[in-house]
């Protein structure tokens, strides 16, 4: 076992292993790893993620301490390969690259060909006797380095190659370039680059080495880096730099550069997939610049260098007991192995893969259960096209990340994360190809459709691992930003214009089109199954509806851990009986219309009880307040006014208006819309004290459950209903609410002559509530911990206002370390929940406990339900296959927690 060195900031490949990669970063542990393995590495060192965060604290110092070391080290590297950095007759050039702990796919910097230099190219061109290898390594570090180090915009220098490719034909490539004419751009580059900076680019190699070092440094903080640690829940790592000798892939037509995957990333298939490119460096393939081959291809042109390559991936995947994903360069028909790490994966692929491997013994169920990254699994769920509609496919691309989605077209990542903060309508992000700036575009899209590019490119890559479709590498699609459209031959579809894209098949189609939800099946099913074999915390789901408590089911719901019954009430042929309710003057009014709504309502419940079977459903008793049932006060204010003036107008011509009597309804309406209304609506009049002070509503609700119950047991279907009474904050409350309520429910069930299996509980939402607990459980047969209200009422957060206006700004100033309505905050809430927990079961040891927020879908929040003793968690029924996954990962990481103490 591999072990850290105290205060050592550097690790030559053969001191490094996989063991070691928090400190050397999964490119540096991995690249010690296979080192020690005996495969083909291009020898090099790495400098810790330590002397990262330590750089951050004190730049001057630790370059300081770092450049002897360096030093020393670039030595060795020149004994290993008997070259000489900087030397004009037998050079030697390296790649410094960046390497986090966690994979962060183009989001941090690299430079390559490092150590050339106005001399050394003459002697790169001697000793290998090809100097167009030698000037095009040449242009690409000037433009690299000038890019990545000192920030001069990319775009700039591409500009200058394509003036030179446009002269040698309309669809020119780089590769057409001749000596001559690389070396005019190196000319230009470095016209640019002198009067970008104000000086001219650095002649000497060790100056070039220590800026690269502090760039790659400095990138681990840059914009998208951020955004993606963010997005993705890295912690501050810090990056590891890794200096390796430069093998060549743009040497010439026995060279070549690409991506290679010991299993389909799209599909989890087991087949090698990859791509290459001939005479060409790394960025080519990834940057997506010119569309690689196939990798199946190399066994026509690198037959030998192809049957090593598969040898290769087959050693890896068994070593790490993951897919593997690497990067190659052939140098004169060598391979060398530049990188592996576990690859990404599409949800589905990575399914596949564990299921796959689980099968044929190389992981156990165990272990194929921690493969899989819980939050992704409900992008399982992608919709497809419905095969019976009738589409017009405009192109056909690569399937780089599979699901459709229908959407408009924008051209520009900043636009679309700026519609998708507006409005909810899908955006599909069209690009000739993205890079790492385009990362918060990526994000905020619905799919991604390319170009250019290849299923290793950027935009192929980000796709897959934020689950989203992409069809990449459209070679028939036109696209012209300028005017903000693309042409596929006479089509011409504009910003802002309806397409559909299939990352599964790979077409892109014209407009919106049907699209059908999925199933749960195959290797999915079977994984869920395994989930389920280990995991001891049930799943229930938040549930509202028929159709909803259906899709539960279908998802594998054990029950339905909260029915919101005020969404019943919104329902638009119901809504004007709700508010003939709300307006009642008396009693006997109030329960006039509650009685035209009881029907409805044990409509709804007989539907969801007679879908769940027996399961049990808990229904929670109207909860928010009653004005929002209501119209808006100014909506009613205005068609008053509106009134007036044509009972005015009526009025002159008659003496009495038909419109008087409808003008007095809405003055009543006025007076009660105000009487309504509160300085504070989530903590008036609502829950609870709805049963208060109006007990016929909630009695209405009883009926209509207890009803609905009885008469499904009369037909011999079991029904398990559990009563949850909202917003309790005292004892006394639940105490008097429950006695009116279980005294109904009673009355009912004698007058059906059946028994039933019921219960009643609360909500725990009031931080009240948690503490005293003990009391409360006197009277509850369950508890529900309410966390999106419990967080509201601990944090002090109005939960609307708290996220649109100053969360975000908590969050970029690290005050919050994430969303505490995203994920529940164990250290405040998750305290109260302890206490409750602890206070409750002492009272009643078998008082049954679950969690019905939306925490109960987050795979952290679950992992938390399970360590303090939940009997289950409920959620939506999208997300009851993330929670089953997670629930299993509590159990496995408790295990691995409980055999290392």
């Amino acid at each position: 076992m591999a072990e850290a060195k105290e205060n050592k900031y550097i690790y030559d490949f053969q001191e490094g292993r996989k063991e070691l990669k928090s400190l050397l970063g999964g490119k540096g542990a991995n690249l010690g790893e296979m080192t020690d393995m005996g495969l083909n590495i291009p020898p090099g060192f790495t400098i810790t993620t330590k002397a990262c965060l330590e750089y951050f604290k004190d730049a001057e110092g630790v370059m300081e301490k770092l450049k002897p070391e360096v030093l020393k080290y670039m030595k060795q590297l020149e004994e290993k390969t008997e070259k000489n950095f900087g030397d004009i007759e037998n050079p030697l050039l390296i790649s410094v690259r960046s390497g986090a702990p966690m994979s962060m796919p183009g989001m941090m910097d690299t430079v390559l060909n490092l150590g050339l230099n106005d001399q050394s190219v003459i002697g790169l061109a001697k000793q290998t006797e090809n100097a167009r290898f030698a000037y095009d390594s040449y242009r690409r570090f000037i433009q690299m380095f000038g890019d990545v180090v000192m920030g001069i915009s990319a775009e700039k220098f591409e500009r200058i190659l394509d003036k030179y490719k446009r002269v040698k034909g309309r669809n020119a490539k780089d590769t057409d370039l001749n000596v001559d004419d690389l070396k005019k751009v190196i000319a230009d580059y470095k016209a640019l680059y002198e009067k970008e900076i104000g000086e001219a680019f650095p002649q000497d190699p060790y100056d070039q080495l220590f800026l690269s070092i502090e760039a790659v440094f400095k990138s681990w903080n840059n914009k998208r880096a951020i955004t993606y640690r963010r997005l993705n829940n890295i912690p501050n790592f810090g990056t590891a730099v890794n200096i390796q000798t430069m093998v060549f892939g743009n040497k010439g037509w026995d060279s070549a550069t690409g991506v290679a995957f010991s299993r389909d990333p799209s599909t989890g298939e087991k087949i090698r997939f990859g791509e290459y490119l001939r005479n060409a460096q790394g960025e080519d393939v990834v940057a997506g610049i010119r569309t690689p081959k196939m990798i199946e291809d190399m066994s026509d042109e690198f037959p030998e260098v192809y049957e090593e390559l598969i040898s290769t991936l087959e050693t890896l995947e068994k070593h790490y007991k993951d897919m593997q994903d690497i990067e190659f360069t052939i140098e004169d028909g060598e391979l060398f192995i530049l990188q592996t790490r576990n690859g990404k994966r599409t949800p589905s692929a990575a399914v596949k893969i564990a299921v796959d491997m689980a099968k044929e013994g190389l992981i156990t169920k165990e272990e194929a259960i921690m493969s899989i990254n819980a939050t992704k699994i409900s992008k399982l769920l992608f919709k497809s096209i419905d095969e019976a509609a009738i589409i017009h496919v405009l192109a056909h691309g690569i399937n780089a990340s599979p699901g459709a989605v229908s959407g408009i077209v924008i051209f520009d990542s900043d636009r679309v994360e700026e519609l998708a903060n507006e409005n909810e309508q899908d955006i599909i992000l069209v690009r000739p190809q993205t890079k790492p700036e385009d990362i918060h575009g990526l994000y905020a899209s619905s799919g991604v459709l390319t170009q250019f590019g290849g299923k290793t490119s950027h935009a192929a890559v980000v796709a897959r691992g934020m689950g989203k479709p992409a069809v990449v590498g459209v070679q028939d699609v036109q696209i012209d930003l300028e005017n903000k459209q693309f042409k596929v031959g006479e089509t011409i579809i504009k910003e802002g214009e309806f397409i559909t894209i299939d990352g599964t098949t790979g077409r892109v189609i014209e407009g919106k089109v049907p699209l059908v939800e999925p199933e749960i099946k195959g290797e999915f099913l079977e994984l869920l199954e395994i989930a389920d074999e280990l995991r001891t915390i049930g799943v229930r789901a938040n549930a509202d509806t028929p159709t909803d408590a259906e899709k539960a089911l279908d998802f594998g719901a054990e029950g339905i851990g909260l029915t919101r019954t005020e969404h019943m009430f919104m329902a638009p042929e119901r809504l004007p009986v709700v508010r003939k309710m709300i307006m009642a003057r008396t009693k006997e009014e109030r329960k006039d219309a509650l009685d035209d709504i009881l029907p409805m309502q044990k409509g709804d419940f007989y539907q969801i009880f007679k879908i769940m079977k027996g399961k049990s459903v808990t229904i929670r008793l109207l909860d928010p307040p009653l004005h929002e049932f209501l119209p808006d006060l100014s909506e009613v204010l205005l068609e008053t006014q509106q009134l007036k003036m044509t009972n005015s107008l009526s009025k002159s011509l008659l003496e009495t208006s038909p419109l008087d009597e409808e003008l007095e309804k809405k003055k009543e309406y006025i007076t009660l819309i105000k009487s309504l209304s509160e300085e504070n609506p989530m903590m008036g009049l609502r829950g609870c004290r709805l049963g208060v002070t109006w007990p016929e509503i909630n009695e209405m609700q009883v009926k209509a459950i207890f009803q609905a119950a009885c008469e499904l047991k009369q037909e011999g279907i079991d029904v398990k209903p559990e009563v949850m009474i909202p917003l309790i904050g005292m004892v006394s409350e639940l105490k008097l609410v429950k006695e009116q309520l279980v005294k109904t429910a009673q009355n009912v069930i004698d007058d059906y002559g059946v028994e039933l299996d019921y219960k009643f509980g609360t909500m725990i939402e009031i931080p009240r509530a948690a503490l005293t607990a003990d009391e409360i459980a006197s009277e509850a047969e369950f508890f529900s911990f309410g966390t999106n209200d419990l967080t509201q009422m601990t944090y002090g957060f109005s939960r609307d206002d708290a996220e649109s206006k100053f969360i975000p700004i908590y969050l970029n100033k690290n005050l919050l370390e994430t969303n505490p309505f995203s994920r529940l905050d164990q250290k405040g809430v998750g305290e109260l929940m302890k206490i409750a927990i602890q206070k409750g079961r002492k009272t009643n040891p078998n008082i049954k406990l679950g969690i019905c927020g939306e925490h109960g879908g987050d795979p952290d929040s679950i992992r938390f339900a399970h360590a303090i003793g939940l009997d289950y968690v409920s959620c939506s029924p999208y997300r009851i296959p993330v929670a089953r996954i997670a629930a299993a990962q509590a159990v496995i990481e408790e295990k691995q927690e409980n055999s290392s103490n």
